[in-house]
């Protein structure tokens, strides 16, 4: 039987639930916002810089050891962070997250370079519509995203595989259908990862190390789907100079 005093306290414990969710999804979203300025600012340092620019790229020669080393250690951040979340404190895990940030920032320096100022800001202006309402949906929707989110990352092994064969093709038309699923996949990840740290945010103990980590992550993975949409977008949207 449901008395007076039971339904008071299911409906505070629901609160409690929606308010923990809220607020944790808000941290990720803030800092993935700090790491997408930093990638940003680090962009245009970069690409204003020739020096610097030299430094990754030499004209004659291609690219430089340190060139190589900025475009494959990005992967190793994700990898060291994911595998390393139970051992790495709150601290480790925030500086990580922060050098990937800067290592993405140099490494995708170079976009400023072959497409304009126009057209990388009004893809970034699509991407943040996209991003914002895919993410919106996702929070809010009260269909579960879970098989969709499976069908997704089948999607994305799919891609790294073709993207992989056409380095060899180097085919310009399988390079857009590449980038075309690719949008496809990214925008639905972002719907899935949102409804996921939902459901995470509201389980969560408010304060705890290990919700400040859970942060980090969450942050890292709504990055990766917000860069990936960018980049795969530019491909369409892009003016090159």
């Amino acid at each position: 039987m449901i008395t007076r005093n039971n339904f008071y306290q299911t409906a505070q414990t629901g609160f409690e639930t929606k308010a923990l969710a809220k607020n944790f999804v808000a941290n990720v979203f803030s800092w993935m916002g700090i790491a997408l300025a930093i990638t940003a600012f680090t962009a245009y340092y970069f690409a204003s810089s020739p020096a610097l620019i030299n430094s990754l790229f030499n004209p004659e020669t291609g690219m430089t050891i340190l060139g190589w080393v900025v475009m494959l250690s990005p992967l190793g951040f994700v990898l060291a962070m994911s595998a390393g979340y139970q051992r790495f404190s709150v601290s480790t895990l925030t500086i990580l997250f922060g050098l990937f940030s800067i290592l993405m920032g140099m490494s995708l320096s170079f976009i400023l370079l072959v497409y304009t100022s126009a057209s990388i800001f009004k893809t970034f202006a699509v991407t943040a519509g996209m991003f914002g309402i895919m993410a919106f949906v996702g929070y809010t929707t009260k269909t579960d995203l879970t098989k969709f989110g499976s069908l997704m990352m089948m999607g994305l092994i799919g891609i790294i595989i073709a993207s992989l064969i056409n380095m060899f093709l180097r085919s310009e038309a399988f390079d857009y259908i590449i980038s075309f699923i690719g949008v496809l996949v990214f925008t639905g990840l972002t719907a899935y990862d949102v409804q996921t740290l939902k459901k995470i945010g509201s389980g969560v103990e408010y304060g705890a190390e290990s919700t400040k980590k859970l942060t980090i992550l969450g942050a890292l993975r709504l990055y990766l789907d917000f860069i990936n949409l960018f980049l795969f977008l530019l491909r369409f949207l892009g003016n090159r100079r």
